[in-house]
């Protein structure tokens, strides 16, 4: 099983919105909590982004994510 990290869905969420990390942080600010780009990109690298945060993100940009039971 292939494991694919939040850093991997934010980076790829964000070129297929043609969205820089620096907007991204501007429209979660726009929010509430005020986020900066060095910021965002550390918990990324970092691997330290909460799932309530990336579910703002995929909100944001108007995708959704699906659990699905694997096949065996």
């Amino acid at each position: 099983m292939k494991t694919i990290n939040a850093n991997q869905i934010v980076k790829t969420l964000l070129l297929k919105e043609n969205i820089t990390l620096t907007k991204l942080a501007d429209m979660l600010s726009a929010s509430g909590k005020k986020y900066y780009q060095q910021t965002l990109s550390a918990k990324l690298i970092k691997g330290t982004l909460r799932v309530n945060e990336l579910l703002e993100i995929c909100n944001l940009l108007n995708y959704e994510i699906e659990f699905k039971k694997q096949s065996i």
